[in-house]
């Protein structure tokens, strides 16, 4: 009843919005909110079930939006005539480069293994980078103000959301390697390291994805509103439900985004609700209670904490991807830790740690409280100052401070429920 009655407040909330404000407001807050929500599916699966501290969820993300370009964009032929295949045969040499150094470490002597390693990664660097640097620099010239980079591959764009998962699994397994058989704050370290990396990488290697000019235009799942507002048949059912062909589109847009990502969401909350409830994990649960146990009784524990990490980074992907396409946009610049690290632990430890239910919840209650508190700040505001003098100081300082709000209602909301409810509004079972 506490579960219903929690996610009945949550659907309140949204539809009072529709009620109160309009219904393309509602609508954003739905879909960003299920969006949400798969983010901290995936983080809850790391803390909730394994207790793996992950602070990198924006470079997760951000592979995802990534996913969506190199998936869904189309290709741009200029720019592979001008260095396209030299930018690919560079990186193919840095990955032949890197399995080199792998082999020599694994085969050769203790004594003999580092400076072999050593050499072979130092000529590969230069052997790289003069493959390399012409070919990208060739193709940034491209057209630079439109291109001035290599585009995708020209696939539809929902291919691009497993494809995200994927890029995210590839680097989590990179990060797991390095970093998991470390104590936890090592990392949380490795993670936000990694993910800083990926936005740097995003902002200023224009031919991968523009760099700080963004990739716009990007291919969507649902019709464009302009062609639904030249379809006489859907003007003609717009005219019968009251709505002008504007709006009409605008709603149909974001309810075609809410299905597809409802669809998502439910698959996704449906296999991490069978993966709790399996041995695995059971097994899971116990390694994060007690490593030492479970290593006792032959259990790999920094094996299965490289599924788990690998698992819930590829749901932080997959979400990435699905924000990407509804924006209709890659900006990289946008991916902050403030909203894509703190603001989904925020949600987890809301909604309550190791209960996928409770992280769905936060995912929703969050986001929801993230949108509406600034402007439910600046009404408060401009009813405490209705009083005042217009060139008081005082009134300034105070209608100043709304875009403060949100930050000090997360803080807020953080303390209130670390204090009276630690385990989270839906605490695990």
């Amino acid at each position: 009843m506490r579960t219903l009655g929690l996610f009945a407040l949550v659907a309140v909330l949204i539809l009072g919005t529709g009620f109160m404000q309009s219904w393309n407001s509602a609508l954003i807050i739905l879909n960003m909110g299920l969006v949400s929500a798969i983010m901290a599916l995936g983080v809850n699966l790391q803390w909730g079930l394994a207790g793996l501290f992950n602070v990198g969820v924006m470079g997760f993300v951000a592979l995802g939006g990534l996913a969506v370009v190199l998936t869904s964009e189309t290709p741009v032929p200029a720019a592979w005539s001008a260095g396209g295949w030299r930018v690919l045969g560079a990186l193919l040499f840095g990955l032949a480069a890197i399995a080199a150094c792998v082999a020599a470490w694994k085969r050769l002597r203790r004594g003999r293994r580092g400076w072999a390693v050593a050499a072979i990664a130092i000529a590969g660097f230069f052997v790289y980078r003069a493959i390399l640097d012409p070919g990208v620099e060739a193709v940034e010239a491209v057209d630079p103000a439109a291109t001035g980079f290599l585009g995708g591959l020209g696939l539809p764009v929902l291919l691009a959301w497993p494809v995200g998962g994927l890029l995210a699994a590839g680097v989590a397994w990179v990060i797991g390697k390095t970093a998991l058989g470390l104590r936890s704050d090592y990392l949380a370290i490795a993670t936000l390291g990694i993910a800083e990396i990926i936005i740097a990488v995003l902002k200023n290697e224009d031919w991968l994805s523009r760099g700080v000019k963004n990739v716009i235009g990007l291919p969507r799942p649902v019709p464009y509103e302009i062609d639904l507002q030249n379809d006489p048949g859907f003007v003609e059912s717009a005219a019968g439900l009251g709505l002008d062909p504007t709006t009409a589109s605008t709603l149909y847009v974001k309810l075609g985004y809410s299905v597809l990502f409802t669809v998502v969401l439910v698959v996704l909350l449906v296999l991490a609700q069978l993966a709790l409830k399996s041995p695995w994990g059971r097994m899971m649960r116990a390694i994060r209670d007690n490593e030492e146990a479970a290593e006792a009784m032959g259990k790999d524990v920094t094996a299965r904490h490289l599924q788990v990490f690998i698992l819930g980074s590829v749901l932080c992907g997959i979400a990435g991807a699905m924000m990407t396409t509804l924006d209709g946009q890659l900006t990289p610049s946008s991916y902050q830790p403030l909203r894509y690290t703190f603001l989904i632990w925020v949600m987890v430890i809301v909604g309550g740690s190791g209960n996928n239910l409770g992280a769905v919840l936060g995912g929703f209650l969050i986001w929801f409280l993230w949108v509406q508190v600034e402007p439910m700040g600046q009404w408060l505001m401009s009813v405490v100052t209705s009083g005042m003098a217009d060139g008081s100081a005082i009134k300034a300082h105070l209608l100043g401070s709304v875009q403060h709000m949100r930050l000090l209602t997360m803080g807020v909301i953080l303390l209130v429920v670390l204090r009276f409810a630690p385990r989270g509004l839906l605490p695990e079972r």
